[in-house]
Protein backbone atom coordinates (compact mmCIF):
# COMPACT_ATOMS: atom_id res chain seq x y z
CA UNK A 1 0.00 0.00 0.00
CA UNK A 2 0.91 3.26 -1.14
CA UNK A 3 2.12 5.23 1.89
CA UNK A 4 0.77 8.30 1.25
CA UNK A 5 -2.84 5.90 0.70
CA UNK A 6 -5.07 5.87 3.43
CA UNK A 7 -7.36 2.66 3.55
CA UNK A 8 -10.82 3.58 3.93
CA UNK A 9 -9.96 7.38 4.75
CA UNK A 10 -11.62 10.46 3.01
CA UNK A 11 -9.94 9.99 -0.70
CA UNK A 12 -10.85 6.07 -0.29
CA UNK A 13 -14.07 6.54 0.66
CA UNK A 14 -14.73 9.48 -1.95
CA UNK A 15 -13.52 6.77 -5.17
CA UNK A 16 -16.07 4.30 -3.68
CA UNK A 17 -18.80 6.26 -3.65
CA UNK A 18 -18.40 8.03 -6.48
CA UNK A 19 -17.91 4.11 -8.34
CA UNK A 20 -21.47 3.65 -6.94
CA UNK A 21 -23.34 7.13 -7.30
CA UNK A 22 -21.77 6.71 -11.18
CA UNK A 23 -23.44 3.32 -11.67
CA UNK A 24 -26.78 4.74 -9.77
CA UNK A 25 -27.22 7.82 -12.18
CA UNK A 26 -25.89 6.13 -15.27
CA UNK A 27 -28.60 3.48 -14.50
CA UNK A 28 -31.55 6.63 -14.05
CA UNK A 29 -30.32 7.79 -17.35
CA UNK A 30 -30.06 4.85 -19.21
CA UNK A 31 -33.93 3.86 -17.99
CA UNK A 32 -35.04 7.18 -19.57
CA UNK A 33 -33.62 6.53 -23.13
CA UNK A 34 -35.51 4.37 -25.36
CA UNK A 35 -34.86 0.47 -25.07
CA UNK A 36 -32.87 0.24 -27.95
CA UNK A 37 -30.27 3.26 -27.37
CA UNK A 38 -26.29 1.69 -27.00
CA UNK A 39 -25.06 4.89 -26.18
CA UNK A 40 -23.93 4.24 -22.52
CA UNK A 41 -22.40 0.72 -22.76
CA UNK A 42 -20.28 1.71 -26.03
CA UNK A 43 -19.53 4.52 -24.36
CA UNK A 44 -18.50 2.62 -20.90
CA UNK A 45 -17.06 -0.16 -23.14
CA UNK A 46 -15.02 2.79 -25.07
CA UNK A 47 -13.52 4.23 -21.87
CA UNK A 48 -12.54 0.84 -20.25
CA UNK A 49 -10.28 -0.20 -23.56
CA UNK A 50 -8.67 3.32 -23.95
CA UNK A 51 -7.94 2.89 -20.46
CA UNK A 52 -6.75 -0.78 -20.59
CA UNK A 53 -4.55 0.70 -23.78
CA UNK A 54 -3.14 3.54 -22.28
CA UNK A 55 -1.92 1.16 -19.51
CA UNK A 56 -0.28 -0.80 -21.78
CA UNK A 57 1.56 2.07 -23.93
CA UNK A 58 2.71 3.83 -20.46
CA UNK A 59 4.28 0.23 -19.94
CA UNK A 60 5.90 0.05 -22.95
CA UNK A 61 6.65 3.95 -22.78
CA UNK A 62 9.02 2.79 -19.72
CA UNK A 63 10.14 0.01 -20.56
CA UNK A 64 8.27 -2.71 -19.00
CA UNK A 65 8.02 -5.87 -20.34
CA UNK A 66 4.44 -7.56 -21.06
CA UNK A 67 6.12 -10.88 -20.52
CA UNK A 68 5.41 -12.58 -18.22
CA UNK A 69 4.30 -10.50 -15.33
CA UNK A 70 2.14 -7.98 -17.01
CA UNK A 71 -0.44 -10.11 -19.17
CA UNK A 72 -3.94 -9.68 -18.36
CA UNK A 73 -4.36 -13.09 -16.43
CA UNK A 74 -5.47 -12.03 -12.64
CA UNK A 75 -9.11 -12.13 -12.43
CA UNK A 76 -9.89 -8.78 -12.49
CA UNK A 77 -7.87 -7.75 -15.78
CA UNK A 78 -10.00 -11.17 -17.14
CA UNK A 79 -13.40 -9.46 -15.43
CA UNK A 80 -12.24 -6.41 -17.62
CA UNK A 81 -12.43 -7.70 -20.57
CA UNK A 82 -15.70 -9.75 -19.75
CA UNK A 83 -16.95 -6.52 -18.60
CA UNK A 84 -16.45 -5.10 -21.60
CA UNK A 85 -17.46 -8.18 -23.64
CA UNK A 86 -21.22 -7.64 -21.96
CA UNK A 87 -21.65 -4.03 -22.69
CA UNK A 88 -21.08 -4.51 -26.11
CA UNK A 89 -22.94 -7.27 -26.75
CA UNK A 90 -25.91 -7.96 -23.73
CA UNK A 91 -24.51 -11.49 -23.59
CA UNK A 92 -25.85 -13.64 -20.88
CA UNK A 93 -23.82 -15.97 -20.64
CA UNK A 94 -20.70 -13.45 -20.52
CA UNK A 95 -22.37 -11.37 -18.07
CA UNK A 96 -23.26 -14.11 -15.76
CA UNK A 97 -19.16 -14.51 -14.93
CA UNK A 98 -18.63 -10.82 -15.06
CA UNK A 99 -21.23 -9.88 -12.59
CA UNK A 100 -19.90 -12.19 -9.93
CA UNK A 101 -16.76 -11.28 -10.59
CA UNK A 102 -16.68 -7.66 -10.38
CA UNK A 103 -18.92 -7.64 -7.49
CA UNK A 104 -17.07 -10.37 -5.61
CA UNK A 105 -13.77 -9.49 -7.00
CA UNK A 106 -13.11 -6.89 -8.52
CA UNK A 107 -14.67 -4.71 -5.73
CA UNK A 108 -12.31 -6.55 -3.29
CA UNK A 109 -9.53 -4.92 -5.17
CA UNK A 110 -11.30 -1.30 -4.78
CA UNK A 111 -11.71 -1.87 -1.32
CA UNK A 112 -8.20 -2.95 -0.50
CA UNK A 113 -6.04 -1.50 -3.20
CA UNK A 114 -2.69 -3.55 -3.95
CA UNK A 115 -0.63 -0.20 -4.62
CA UNK A 116 2.72 -0.08 -5.58
CA UNK A 117 3.28 3.57 -6.18
CA UNK A 118 2.40 7.13 -4.77
CA UNK A 119 -0.91 7.99 -4.85
CA UNK A 120 -2.13 10.17 -7.16
CA UNK A 121 0.90 9.02 -9.57
CA UNK A 122 -0.84 8.27 -13.22
CA UNK A 123 -0.43 4.25 -12.46
CA UNK A 124 -2.51 4.87 -9.19
CA UNK A 125 -5.14 7.00 -10.95
CA UNK A 126 -5.29 4.07 -14.02
CA UNK A 127 -5.97 1.42 -11.31
CA UNK A 128 -9.23 3.34 -9.82
CA UNK A 129 -10.33 3.77 -12.99
CA UNK A 130 -10.41 0.62 -14.19
CA UNK A 131 -11.42 -1.29 -11.48
CA UNK A 132 -13.95 1.35 -10.65
CA UNK A 133 -15.63 1.54 -13.76
CA UNK A 134 -15.99 -1.95 -14.29
CA UNK A 135 -17.84 -2.28 -10.98
CA UNK A 136 -20.07 0.72 -12.04
CA UNK A 137 -20.57 -1.10 -15.97
CA UNK A 138 -22.08 -4.16 -14.09
CA UNK A 139 -24.35 -2.03 -11.31
CA UNK A 140 -25.25 -0.09 -14.51
CA UNK A 141 -26.30 -2.81 -16.38
CA UNK A 142 -28.40 -4.66 -13.72
CA UNK A 143 -30.17 -1.47 -12.13
CA UNK A 144 -30.81 -0.30 -15.79
CA UNK A 145 -32.70 -3.68 -16.66
CA UNK A 146 -30.23 -4.85 -19.27
CA UNK A 147 -29.00 -7.88 -17.68
CA UNK A 148 -29.50 -9.97 -14.43
CA UNK A 149 -27.81 -13.41 -13.50
CA UNK A 150 -29.35 -16.21 -14.72
CA UNK A 151 -30.80 -19.79 -12.66
CA UNK A 152 -27.20 -21.71 -12.64
CA UNK A 153 -25.07 -18.76 -13.11
CA UNK A 154 -23.67 -19.32 -9.56
CA UNK A 155 -22.50 -22.86 -10.08
CA UNK A 156 -21.43 -21.65 -14.24
CA UNK A 157 -19.10 -18.60 -12.48
CA UNK A 158 -17.55 -21.11 -10.21
CA UNK A 159 -16.49 -23.70 -13.06
CA UNK A 160 -15.34 -20.72 -15.19
CA UNK A 161 -13.03 -19.09 -11.75
CA UNK A 162 -11.94 -22.18 -11.09
CA UNK A 163 -10.67 -23.08 -15.00
CA UNK A 164 -8.80 -19.87 -14.92
CA UNK A 165 -7.30 -20.27 -11.19
CA UNK A 166 -5.73 -23.83 -12.81
CA UNK A 167 -4.67 -22.08 -15.74
CA UNK A 168 -2.92 -19.30 -13.68
CA UNK A 169 -1.74 -21.95 -11.18
CA UNK A 170 0.41 -23.98 -14.44
CA UNK A 171 1.62 -20.48 -15.58
CA UNK A 172 2.67 -19.12 -12.41
CA UNK A 173 4.46 -22.24 -11.54
CA UNK A 174 6.46 -22.02 -15.01
CA UNK A 175 7.42 -18.51 -15.40
CA UNK A 176 7.31 -17.73 -11.62
CA UNK A 177 4.39 -15.38 -11.49
CA UNK A 178 2.17 -14.59 -8.79
CA UNK A 179 -1.29 -14.18 -10.70
CA UNK A 180 -4.46 -14.29 -8.83
CA UNK A 181 -2.35 -14.38 -5.85
CA UNK A 182 -1.80 -18.53 -6.29
CA UNK A 183 1.48 -18.21 -4.40
CA UNK A 184 1.77 -15.58 -2.04
CA UNK A 185 -0.58 -12.95 -0.36
CA UNK A 186 -0.74 -9.48 -1.66
CA UNK A 187 2.60 -7.41 0.25
CA UNK A 188 -0.60 -4.64 1.47
CA UNK A 189 -3.14 -5.46 3.55
CA UNK A 190 -6.17 -7.58 1.95
CA UNK A 191 -8.88 -9.73 2.86
CA UNK A 192 -6.41 -12.94 2.33
CA UNK A 193 -4.79 -12.37 5.61
CA UNK A 194 -7.63 -13.40 7.61
CA UNK A 195 -7.50 -16.91 6.11
CA UNK A 196 -4.41 -18.44 6.87
CA UNK A 197 -1.27 -19.28 5.26
CA UNK A 198 -0.41 -20.79 1.96
CA UNK A 199 -1.79 -23.08 0.60
CA UNK A 200 -5.06 -22.47 3.14
CA UNK A 201 -6.30 -19.53 2.40
CA UNK A 202 -6.62 -20.32 -1.49
CA UNK A 203 -8.96 -23.17 0.22
CA UNK A 204 -10.87 -20.73 2.11
CA UNK A 205 -11.39 -18.21 -0.84
CA UNK A 206 -12.59 -21.01 -2.64
CA UNK A 207 -15.67 -21.10 0.01
CA UNK A 208 -16.04 -17.32 0.40
CA UNK A 209 -16.01 -16.79 -3.14
CA UNK A 210 -18.89 -19.31 -3.80
CA UNK A 211 -20.75 -17.83 -0.32
CA UNK A 212 -20.57 -13.96 -2.21
CA UNK A 213 -21.67 -15.25 -5.45
CA UNK A 214 -24.75 -16.94 -3.56
CA UNK A 215 -25.74 -13.88 -1.88
CA UNK A 216 -25.43 -11.79 -4.88
CA UNK A 217 -27.59 -14.03 -6.44
CA UNK A 218 -29.96 -14.25 -4.12
CA UNK A 219 -31.46 -10.58 -5.00
CA UNK A 220 -32.66 -12.69 -8.57
CA UNK A 221 -33.76 -15.52 -7.51
CA UNK A 222 -37.82 -16.33 -8.23
CA UNK A 223 -39.25 -18.32 -5.54
CA UNK A 224 -39.99 -21.62 -6.16
CA UNK A 225 -43.00 -22.28 -8.44
CA UNK A 226 -42.79 -18.57 -9.78
CA UNK A 227 -41.57 -18.31 -13.20
CA UNK A 228 -39.35 -15.47 -13.72
CA UNK A 229 -40.39 -12.39 -14.89
CA UNK A 230 -39.63 -10.72 -18.47
CA UNK A 231 -36.26 -9.55 -17.69
CA UNK A 232 -35.09 -12.60 -16.61
CA UNK A 233 -36.72 -14.60 -19.61
CA UNK A 234 -35.00 -12.37 -21.73
CA UNK A 235 -31.65 -12.96 -20.12
CA UNK A 236 -32.09 -16.42 -20.68
CA UNK A 237 -32.68 -16.86 -24.60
Amino acid sequence: MAANFHLFGVTHLAILGVTVLLAALLAAVGRRLSPGSKGLRLGLAAVLLFDTAWWYWYMAWHGQSLFPSQLPLDLCDVTLYLTVIALLTLSPAVFDVAYYSALAGTSMALLTPDLWEQFPSLPTVQFFIAHGLVVTAVLYLVWSRLARPRKGSVARTMVALNILAAFDGVFNWIFKTNFMYLCAKPASASLLDLFGPWPWYIVVTEGVAFVLFWLLYLPYRSPRGQKPDRCEQKSAE
